[in-house]
């Protein structure tokens, strides 16, 4: 690597540095969760499913607005193809499917929860003086 990067310019132990910021660091666990849930309508379905153990397609239609059927279907593949959201396919005739949040999902609900909460403590107020 160069040493025109920055972080390596920061006195630090090798070992901790790797924590942070090596292929299994802090930096690499958290932007694999960012990019599980980035995407414009992600976080709306897992509110939704957070508010509701199970939710029909039709519900997710229907409880978020400007929604497509198109983009609804890509972003529940999406989670569940990264674990946060489980499909569950009654076998039935008219076909009836329902969609909840696995053990990851649920895990990741307190997470959210407190990104909200430091929203609202901490971004409310841009023009705040910092401390």
């Amino acid at each position: 690597m160069s040493e025109a990067i920055t972080h390596l310019k920061v006195p630090m132990d090798p070992e901790i540095r790797l924590d942070c910021l090596g292929p299994d660091g802090s930096v690499a666990h958290v932007s694999r969760v960012l990019r599980s849930i980035s995407g414009r309508w992600k976080l709306h379905i897992l509110f939704r499913l957070f508010a509701e153990p199970t939710m029909r397609n039709a519900q997710l239609l229907k409880d978020i607005p400007n929604i497509s059927q198109k983009m609804l279907t890509q972003h529940l593949r999406e989670l569940e193809n990264d674990g946060l959201v489980a499909r569950r396919d009654f076998d039935e005739q008219p076909p009836r499917v329902e969609y909840e949040l696995t053990r990851s999902g649920r895990a990741l609900t307190p997470v959210l929860i407190s990104v909200r909460e430091f929203s609202r403590l901490h971004l409310g107020d841009r023009d705040r003086i910092a401390d």
